[in-house]
């Protein structure tokens, strides 16, 4: 049985920032809202509780029951997690004068505790909160403070009960791995067993199990995530793995003949359905996004059918879901606000009498790609960069047209090309093009020109939950407009989108 931590989650931005860094520990770990967690069973060594944008004091504040946790499981609580064993079991909340947000440095240490074991005199914290911890229970004693805050660390005597006000996630508590490692080994007891390898062993003898000689079907898209998805299930189950690639007319150039010549070296049984025609006749006229996500969702569905009824006896549906999508489904608050439609989430609709197999719906985007990387895959597969399943419908803003979709399919190969070129692509975390609904004026052999604008996008990230601009030489951005506009007819200006996710998305549709 796989040892793990459990995290609650309170609604915290840094929520998964835990988890990465645990499992950076290679210590598997879960996250589950604090209202809705499985009853800790052998396996689960630990419990940590995050931080939140409540405050203890709001009448609405989260309210965990931690009867079946505290003093029976090593446990503690990051920011909001420490004012709620705080408040809640006796001691003292209040909001702060001034909001405690920012770097501090520890101004005491009990060298005794185990949780600040080996952590620096004046270690450097970050702090992100309104309230402070006034008095603590009776039976707690103080392991930790700065200059402004007494309480900074605790823990509950007689009790493996720890609570600290600071985020140790986070990139600027510069130890804060170290305690979250002494937390999880040293008080936990967590062997640092979960590794890419292991992964692959246990989940291939899961599939193997759970599946049978069952026939599967997966939809591949080219992607890293469908690509390591369809690995493991090829070495659970073999040629009872169909995977079904469909090329909707909105890939990048020569994207549909490039993936499937590459999946041939990896013995993989894979379908191409060519349907392009079809997709790009539904989109005609239709500008609004959402509607144009949803024609492409549909019109995937009626092609993806197609192709699975032709498959007999197949049993399950085998998709490449990670772990971000099942922490937003799982929220606190109940699925996240739709900020945008993703077509291929979710599965298929009942009537194709499918089960569901996600292999992957326990791992971050890195980490799929170092499983990638253990089953033998090479970088061409695990380097590419993500492409939205829509593909190049959400990079044509407003109406699509099949000159629209050629025309950016060349400005969009130049750009990437250059990028692999010039050796920045594996800087980049995501690249492409956005054609924009209107036209300049430009000049061209002393004539005028009234053409379309490109706008290149490129970005850096870890998962693409939150990503910043890449700031690309000037001289190459200067080279990849020129070979654009110059080679491409119909564009005479090219733009650099500089915004960050969030406020922005990394599309623009």
């Amino acid at each position: 049985m796989q040892e793990k931590i459990l995290i609650l989650d309170f609604g915290s931005q840094y929520t998964q920032l835990i988890a990465r860094r645990i499992r950076e520990l290679n210590v598997y770990c879960e996250i589950y809202p604090y209202n809705h967690y499985p009853a800790p069973d052998e396996s689960v060594k630990g419990v940590i509780l995050s931080g939140s944008p409540f405050s203890v004091r709001d009448k609405n504040a989260p309210r965990p029951d931690l009867s079946g946790i505290k003093g029976k499981l090593p446990l503690l609580g990051v920011c909001f997690g420490a004012q709620y064993l705080a408040q809640h079991f006796g001691g003292e909340v209040r909001a702060c004068n001034k909001r405690e947000y920012g770097r501090a440095n520890l101004a005491y240490i009990d060298k005794e505790s185990l949780l600040f074991n080996g952590i620096s005199e004046h270690s450097q914290v970050w702090m992100s909160h309104g309230d402070t911890i006034e008095k603590l229970p009776v039976d707690c004693r103080i392991i930790a403070s700065t200059a402004d805050v007494k309480n900074a660390a605790f823990k509950i005597e007689d009790e493996i009960t720890y609570g600290i006000q600071f985020h140790p996630e986070v990139y600027h508590s510069t130890e804060g791995k170290w305690l979250l490692r002494n937390f999880v080994v040293n008080i936990c007891g967590c062997s640092q067993n979960w590794t890419p390898d292991s992964f692959v062993e246990t989940t291939v003898k899961e599939l193997r199990e759970k599946l049978g000689t069952d026939r599967v079907i997966l939809g591949l898209s080219g992607g890293v995530d469908s690509t390591v998805a369809a690995m493991l299930l090829h070495k659970a189950v073999g040629e009872n793995l169909t995977c079904i690639f469909v090329d909707n007319g909105l890939l990048r150039k020569n994207e549909f003949k490039n993936v499937l010549e590459n999946y041939k070296e990896l013995g993989l049984n894979v379908v191409g359905a060519e349907a392009g025609d079809l997709f790009l006749d539904r989109l005609a006229g239709v500008k609004e996004p959402e509607k144009k996500r949803k024609i492409i969702g549909s019109t995937f569905i009626d092609v993806f059918d197609k192709e699975a009824s032709k498959i007999k006896d197949a049993r399950w549906l085998g998709q490449g879901t990670i772990y971000p999508d099942v922490i937003e489904s799982l929220s606190v608050n109940g699925p996240s606000q739709t900020i945008k439609s993703h077509h291929n989430v979710g599965g298929l609709p009942d009537y194709m009498k499918l089960k569901l197999v996600e292999p992957l719906r326990l791992l971050f985007k890195d980490e799929v790609r170092r499983v990638g990387k253990s089953l033998g895959l090479a970088d061409k597969f695990l380097q590419r960069h993500p492409f939205p399943g829509p593909g190049l419908a959400i990079r044509i803003l407003g109406e699509i047209t099949r000159e629209k979709v050629t025309l950016l399919q060349e400005a969009d190969h130049i750009f990437v090309s250059m990028l692999q070129e010039e050796g920045l692509y594996n800087q980049v975390w995501q690249a492409g093009v956005m054609l924009l609904p209107v036209q300049s004026v430009g000049v061209m052999g002393d004539e005028r020109t009234y053409e379309s604008v490109v706008a290149l996008r490129a970005v850096e990230s870890t998962d693409g939950m939150t990503a910043d601009w890449c700031h690309l030489p000037y001289d190459f951005l200067a080279r990849v407009s020129n070979r654009i506009i110059n080679n491409v007819r119909g564009i005479n200006r090219v733009v650099y989108d500089i915004s960050s996710k969030p406020p922005a998305t990394i599309e623009w549709e």
